[in-house]
């Protein structure tokens, strides 16, 4: 195993929290800045995929950094990966309920943190999608379910040893394949 992988690897702890009153400090609101915008065919949220694996067909786009951050720089080697996150603000979201009815089940209401509803208390979204190349401050993708103008908030690599959960399972949506409503 490598050592920076190793809960015995021993480094001089920082104690960046110890001075933080956590109840507090989770009250505390959030000041988020986009560091650039999706470029999309998409237009309108009932065209747009649920998530970027259901595409019917490919509709790449594209993601353009801001200018004046040297992000061109922060974006050397990121052409390396095959995929990569995309954080972003679902900007045209208005309010959010902690029922909701998802696609895959209409007969039954869900808690909101156990669905993928993209209405919600802080509208962040999250996408995994393909990264086709990268020009400059531009990042050209592939299948995505963001719209025209979405903002983007961060970008992180896909690295499939660390995202892809092989023990994970499905929730209560294995309750729905096993009744075949699927």
């Amino acid at each position: 195993m490598e050592d920076w992988k190793n809960p015995k690897y021993k480094k001089d702890a920082k104690r960046y929290t110890a001075g933080v009153d956590k109840d507090t400090s989770a009250l505390a609101a959030i000041a988020l800045q986009p560091i650039g915008i999706v470029h999309s065919p998409y237009k309108e949220r009932f065209a747009t995929p649920r998530q970027p694996a259901y595409a019917v067909e490919e509709k790449p786009g594209s993601i353009i950094l801001n200018q004046g951050f040297n992000f061109n720089q922060a974006l050397q080697n990121v052409d390396t990966f095959s995929h990569v996150w995309v954080i972003y603000w679902m900007h045209l979201n208005q309010g959010w309920s902690p029922l909701v009815r998802p696609p895959r089940d209409k007969t039954q209401q869900y808690g909101l943190f156990s669905t993928r509803a993209p209405h919600r208390p802080n509208s962040i979204g999250l996408s995994v999608v393909p990264l086709l190349s990268v020009e400059g401050r531009t990042l050209n993708i592939g299948d995505h379910d963001m719209l025209d103008g979405t903002p983007v908030l961060d970008i992180k690599p896909y690295i499939p040893e660390a995202d892809m959960m092989h023990n994970a399972n499905h929730g209560w949506l294995d309750t729905l394949k096993n009744t075949k409503k699927l």
